[in-house]
Order: C-alpha cells, then structure tokens, then sequence
C-alpha cells in the first residue's frame, strides 16, 4: 500500500514538474523572444538616432567654425583692400581702425599689424610691445607670403602666448605686404566648448601634426595616437562626417565623431563615453530587464499556483475514480452475493414447500381415531402448526428476497408505494434488529398509484434505507 501510494506521488510529482516546464516554456518564450526583439531593433534605432545628433551637432559646430574664420579673414581683407597699405601704415589710424573693429566684434580682434615684404612690421595696434617685429624668420609669414588669404594654427609667437592670426596679402607699389590681426584665443575657445552633451562629452580641435588649437577640458587624458588615426584621411570630403567606437588607451569605450575644418588643416573631434551617450537607453533596458525579470517570476509564480490546483483537482478526481470503482467492485459482489442468495432461496423454496406439505398431512393424520387419545395430542397439533407457520414464513422470505434479486424491470406500471416501502422494511428488519436500529413508518393512507417502475423505485427506497443503517451503525 505504502508502495503504491510513494509511486501515486511521485506521477503527481513528475506530472506537475511536465505541467509546470511546459506552461513556463509556452508562456516564457514568446515573452523573451518579442522583449529581445524590440529591445534590438530599439537599440538600433536609439543608435542611429544617436549617431545622427552627434554627427549633425559636430558638422553645424564645425561650418560655424569655418564661418566665424572666414569672418574674421573678411573684415581684414576689406580693411586691406579699402583703406591700402599707405593708411594702414599709419599706427593711429591702424588704433583707430582696430578700435572700430572691437565695437563691432567686442574682444575678437587682438591687435592689428602691417608687415612689409621683408617681415618687419612697420606698423602696430594692440596690448603687446611688437613695433618693429621682425617676422622674417617666422613660420606664418613664409606661408602667408606664398597665398593671398592665411590662417595660422595656434602658436606662441614673440607674446609668449597661445594666439592664431589671419592674414591677407596684398601688394603695394609692386612689392607684397601683410595685414594680419591676431584673433583672441579665449573667445575661439569658447565657440569650441560650447558642444559638451552629457557628462563627458567635449569636443576640441587639433591640426595635422597632432597638435591641440583649442584647451581641453581640465582632468583630461588625450589619446593623441586615436587622434593621428583619425587624421589619416588628410583629403575634406564635403561635409563628411567620421564615427568611430573604439577603447582608450585606459580601456575606456569611446565614441569618437570627427569632421574637417579650415580646407583639412584642422579636425575638429567630439570624444564622450560610450556609457554616457547611451545612459537614456541604458537606464530603459535596466527597467524593461527589471520587467521582465518580475513579469517572469510573475509568470512562474502564476503557473506554480495554477499547477498546485490543477493537480489536487487531478488527485481528487482520481481518487473519486477509484472511490467509483471500489463502489463498482462492491456493487459487482453485491449483486453476485444477490445472484448466489436468489439460488440458495429458490433452492430452500422448494424443501420447504415439501415440509409444509408434509406438515399439513401430518395434520390430517392426526385427526384419525388412534391419535385422539394420545397424551401428548395437543403438543402435537403445537408443532405441526408452528411447523406450518414458519413454513409458510419461509416461503415468504424467499418469494420476497426472489422478487428482489430478479433483474430490473424498467417497465412503467401502478405502483403502491406504500406496500412497496413495507415489503422493504420487512426485508430489512433483521439487519435493523442486529443494529439495534428501531424503523418507523408514517406513510399516509389511501396515497394515488404511482406510475414508475416498481425495481426501480424499489432499488432507491433499499439505498436510502441501507445508508440510513449504514450511518446508525457507525455511530
């Protein structure tokens, strides 16, 4: 028995783990897969998105860049072409001019020089002590001869400080001279540091030999061979735009965005962590995995219960199948205990008719003379008819339990249900008897025929009488 029911548990137990892996899978996987799926294709499109604003922010930056040199590079070359070299010569009307140029344009414009062909300066406006510079021997002069319009990378020069010209070249009398201003480097530094996105996105320029034009942020470490890599591709295409992602020297992951400026001269690169750029998207996938993750122990918890009740429906209905089938099993003996009880009454039915015959010529033989003066005449007739009685109460119960034991007659006909009801319980009185149960009757008199089949109707009434003694005995 032990047995049996270790190996009923264990079906239960491996039909709920099948249940339960099956439902986590049917439920689970598609969840996973369309989570993974959108969360792909979200970040593709978050990457793209991101790319692109980064790439239009440097390009913009970059064309105002160019825009704000070629200002500058204007404004002098109108001053050279209007006014000439024999004004512009003049140091007071050179203050003069470079006054007017900081009323318009505030502290862009640093100083203003004439540098003649032999690159002396003849004339000069501006903070510095720098009358009568010698330029001949510098690298922006040699360049700035051999082109009209010139822009310089940042250098020190004779002030000892980081500044850039710009330079036009004109001729006078046959021989070429130089109207340079020097621009102020703070404010084109500024313009530089005006693209910072995020926490650790910055941006600054550098020329072909790798050197910086503008300052970068404090605290921060360059990755000058990153940056030649870039620089490789000395030709401008339009407005071109690089994207690179790629580790640091410190093993940092980085998104590098990289245009051209000033004809290829300059490169001017956005640097952020890539962390940083994606931390929106980052922070999103955390929630969605946070989701997920709760949606599934959701799921499993789910899925858990839902087995746990589905199982004890399952063990409970089996156990009501094997209830019905030990029912099925004792109805099956009971009607072959019926069956074996229907042969022994029909076989007793007949010896007993005999002993009533027999008793009853006994009887008749007793009436003769002979008997009339025995002693123990009364005593006999006794006998006789107690032998006829029980006879005859034999014959009863065997015609009774007879009746009972046939098969079952569906046919409907009149019924009296209150004869029907005390035939049963005289068939039961002696089960009752051996219960010391007491059965009382209330039928109501002159009850209408009922029309139903008598075995059957006989059959309901037996059950509720049985069940009644059933329930009397266990108490």
């Amino acid at each position: 028995m032990k047995k049996r029911k270790k190996s009923r548990n264990h079906h239960y137990r491996r039909l709920s783990r099948a249940m339960v892996l099956t439902m986590l899978l049917v439920s689970l996987t598609p969840m996973f897969l369309v989570s993974l799926t959108i969360l792909c294709q979200f970040h593709a499109s978050y990457k793209a998105k991101i790319y692109d604003h980064l790439s239009e922010l440097v390009l913009k930056h970059s064309q105002g860049i160019d825009i704000f040199l070629n200002e500058r590079l204007a404004d002098i070359s109108f001053l050279a072409e209007t006014f000439g070299f024999e004004n512009l010569s003049n140091e007071a009307f050179l203050r003069h001019t470079l006054k007017t140029l900081r009323s318009h344009y505030g502290r862009v414009f640093v100083d203003l020089g004439v540098i003649n062909a032999n690159g002396l300066q003849v004339a000069y406006a501006g903070p510095f002590k720098l009358d009568r510079a010698q330029y001949s021997n510098a690298e922006w002069f040699r360049k700035a001869m051999k082109i009209k319009y010139f822009i310089s990378d940042v250098f020190l020069g004779l002030r000892g400080l980081p500044h850039f010209i710009v330079a036009v070249k004109e001729n006078w009398n046959g021989e070429p001279w130089i109207l340079r201003a020097t621009i102020d480097f703070g404010t084109f530094n500024r313009l530089v540091e005006n693209i910072h996105v995020g926490k650790t996105g910055f941006a600054f320029i550098f020329n072909t030999e790798g050197e910086l034009q503008t300052k970068p942020p404090m605290d921060t470490i360059l990755d000058n061979n990153m940056y030649m890599e870039l620089m490789k591709d000395r030709k401008p295409k339009g407005n071109r735009v690089n994207i690179v992602i790629e580790h640091n020297t410190s093993g940092k992951k980085k998104i590098y965005v990289s245009t051209y400026l000033k004809n290829g001269d300059w490169m001017m690169v956005f640097e952020q962590d890539y962390s940083d750029a994606f931390s929106d998207f980052n922070r999103t996938r955390r929630v969605a995995v946070m989701i997920i993750i709760f949606g599934g122990l959701g799921i499993t918890m789910t899925v858990i219960i839902l087995t746990g009740k589905m199982i004890n429906r399952i063990v409970k209905a089996d156990e009501e199948k094997e209830q019905m089938n030990k029912q099925i099993m004792q109805a099956g003996k009971l009607a072959s205990v019926g069956e074996l009880a229907a042969g022994i009454a029909h076989e007793i039915n007949n010896p007993v008719a005999i002993m009533v015959e027999e008793a009853g010529w006994i009887e008749d033989l007793v009436q003769d003379e002979q008997f009339q003066n025995s002693a123990n005449l009364e005593e006999l007739k006794r006998a006789v008819g107690q032998i006829r009685t029980q006879g005859r109460r034999c014959k009863e119960i065997t015609h009774k339990l007879l009746s009972f034991a046939r098969k079952t007659d569906p046919r409907v006909q009149d019924v009296d249900v209150n004869e029907l009801i005390k035939e049963l319980i005289q068939f039961s009185e002696q089960r009752a008897k051996y219960a010391r149960v007491t059965i009382n009757t209330r039928l109501q008199e002159d009850l209408p025929f009922v029309r139903a089949s008598q075995s059957e109707l006989q059959q309901v009434f037996l059950n509720l009488i049985n069940n009644a003694l059933d329930a009397m005995e266990k108490e």
